[in-house]
């Protein structure tokens, strides 16, 4: 494989041959990952004015600064590449999987009387891997199933030949109770206990009916040689497996290797049931959830889910069931829609799957949302407010002995905080510690604006403080003349008393209460952004006046520093040079003069 960049200008010098396109956009973030049959006609597209490409693509094309290619044989192999650097890198525009899980494997050991046991760990050296297994609860069946039937050790001894001619270890209770055979002190051969591992194998790997064969055969030696015991054994060991395949069969065993892949979409996700069929038992089936990024055709959902289940699950599938039919096939993926037989079976069986776990996300989205609004309902309720509280606003102020006074407006929208609605404000119009006077500014200045600017009112008024800041703020709303268009409270913090406008006697909320929570919330959410700002000012402007006093250094300097460091503490740690780039050479002499005559100050 070879790889070679382009600008957005040079598409049409992209060769027309099979490979991987990725794009970059101004800060060189892969943006997007493609793949193509022809990477000219597959890129060219993008750019084409004439195409009809949606807003979400044109939105990704403003974006591109550079493109990569990679060259590859085939369109399959295009396919399997732009797999693994989508799950690597995730891009923002790809389509993703949403599942973060690890699925667990049954691993059988490289030891002398390998083991056989569940982990979430995938290190080749350590063995074979079977799996891996989307559901802990079927892994668990098959295991036990060979548990049952064979008698494999579940001991971390190190049965080395030497060491059990040593007789260095003594039979435990497994042996006794009859689900061992003591390999540990001699009792079984290796070359036996590997012969019962070899069917194990088949059984991992969904090949019931090799295993089933040998017991048959077993069966029948017992019979004739007159040991009936054994021979009985053997037939419980048969029934069970016939039993447990009873349990998975889904169709005609005459289905050997498939894998089934279905989807179904709505507007904005779409719905994939992934399932594994081998000799007619389902061993794997699972379902994935996708997000539309560029409004794909079910075609490319479809796929791009598939390469990533089959290469999630190993899968070595000859030929892969599907309920939609694919315009564009791929060389090297056996996609097939089945109209009857066994085969539409699965696919119908697969749909209900698919259907019933879109049918489970929407239910839990809509618990969710109405968990959401409970919580403002039941605000609106407690506080017999006319109309859903799915806007808060909430004020505080801040001052140290009446130093740098400060105030913060906070938002909630829908219960949640909408931090881009944040405002910080520096009070211009009260001098000392004045906390009525303060609030009545803030929030006389704050509706003054909304109403200048024509925006939405809140659908609540939160004042962190009591009946003093309360009133100030209400004579803010009269002055303004929109006094008793939208409920105003005032929240005390001592006993959580809620105020409101001419009301002798607060109200109290059970503390318990999820819709309190929220008030509480929110009250602490402003007076932290409030003290937050009051202590970067205060900080500013204590080493603003020590920077002013320095002979040369006047307050648009110091303004300059504080602008470029962000923080006094990046200033004092900052050097010589890095200050003249920003003040001049002189003026960064003399801060540096400065800052060692007062370092140990």
């Amino acid at each position: 494989m070879q790889s070679s960049s382009f600008t957005p200008e040079a598409h049409l010098q992209l060769p027309d041959h099979p490979g991987v396109y990725k794009y970059f956009n101004e800060s060189d973030e892969l943006i997007y990952v493609g793949k193509a049959k022809s990477l000219k006609k597959r890129v060219s597209s993008y750019f084409n004015k004439n195409t009809g490409v949606n807003l979400k693509t044109r939105r990704m094309v403003k974006e591109i600064r550079r493109i990569e290619i990679t060259l590859v044989d085939s369109e399959f192999d295009a396919l399997l590449l732009e797999n693994n650097l989508i799950k690597k890198s995730q891009p923002k525009y790809n389509i993703l999987l949403r599942d973060d899980k690890t699925y667990p494997y049954l691993l059988i050991t490289k030891e002398n009387f390998p083991r056989i046991f569940p982990t979430r760990k995938y290190l080749p050296k350590r063995g074979t891997y079977f799996g891996p297994f989307a559901s802990v609860k079927a892994m668990n069946n098959v295991l036990d199933l060979i548990r049952e039937l064979f008698t494999i050790r579940t001991c971390k001894l190190d049965l080395s030949p030497y060491k059990i001619e040593e007789g260095k270890y003594k039979v435990c209770l497994e042996y006794h109770i009859g689900n061992c055979q003591g390999p540990c002190v001699g009792k079984q051969k290796e070359k036996d206990y590997m012969e019962d591992l070899e069917q194990a194998k088949h059984i991992l790997k969904g090949n019931l009916g090799q295993a089933k064969s040998i017991f048959k055969q077993q069966m029948q030696e017992f019979a004739e040689n007159l040991e009936f015991e054994k021979a009985q054994r053997t037939k419980d060991k048969l029934d069970l497996l016939e039993k447990y395949q009873a349990k998975s069969l889904v169709a005609n065993p005459s289905i050997h290797n498939h894998d089934v892949c279905t989807i179904v979409v709505d507007d904005k996700q779409a719905y994939v049931n992934y399932m594994r069929v081998k000799n007619g038992s389902l061993i794997v089936s699972k379902n994935v959830e996708l997000k539309k990024k560029l409004d794909e055709p079910e075609e490319e959902l479809l796929v791009a889910a598939l390469i990533r289940l089959q290469d999630q699950f190993n899968s070595d599938a000859d030929e892969t069931l599907t309920n939609i039919s694919i315009t564009n096939p791929i060389e090297g993926l056996n996609l097939v829609q089945p109209k009857i037989g066994d085969k539409k079976h699965l696919i119908d069986l697969s749909v209900k799957n698919a259907l019933f776990y879109k049918k489970e996300k929407a239910l839990l989205q809509g618990l969710n949302q109405d968990k959401k609004d409970r919580v403002i309902r039941q605000l609106q309720q407690d506080l017999s407010l006319p109309d859903i509280p799915d806007h808060i606003e909430c004020f505080d102020n801040s001052n140290i002995q009446g130093t740098n006074p400060v105030a913060s407006m906070v938002c909630f929208l829908n219960g949640k905080p909408a931090v881009k609605e944040y405002r910080h404000y520096h009070v211009k119009t009260v001098e000392g510690p004045n906390d009525f006077a303060s609030m009545k500014e803030i929030v006389g200045r704050r509706y003054k604006r909304l109403l200048e600017e024509e925006k939405p009112l809140p659908k609540l008024i939160v004042i962190d403080g009591g009946k003093g800041q309360l009133s100030s703020a209400v004579e803010a709303l009269q002055e303004l003349g929109i006094y008793g268009k939208m409920p105003i409270i005032g929240i005390a913090k001592r006993l959580e008393e809620i105020y409101f406008p001419g009301d002798s006697y607060p109200i109290h909320i059970d503390k318990k209460s999820e819709s309190l929570r929220l008030l509480q919330r929110i009250r602490d959410e402003a007076h932290r952004f409030a003290i937050t700002f009051h202590r970067n000012v205060r900080s500013k402007n204590a080493f603003g006046t020590q920077l002013t006093s320095i002979p040369g250094i006047g307050q648009n300097t110091a303004d300059k520093l504080l602008s470029h460091f962000k923080s006094v503490k990046k200033i004092s740690l900052a050097k010589e040079e890095e200050l003249a780039a920003i003040i001049g050479k002189s003026k960064a002499q003399e801060l540096i003069k400065w800052k060692e005559k007062n370092k140990g100050a």
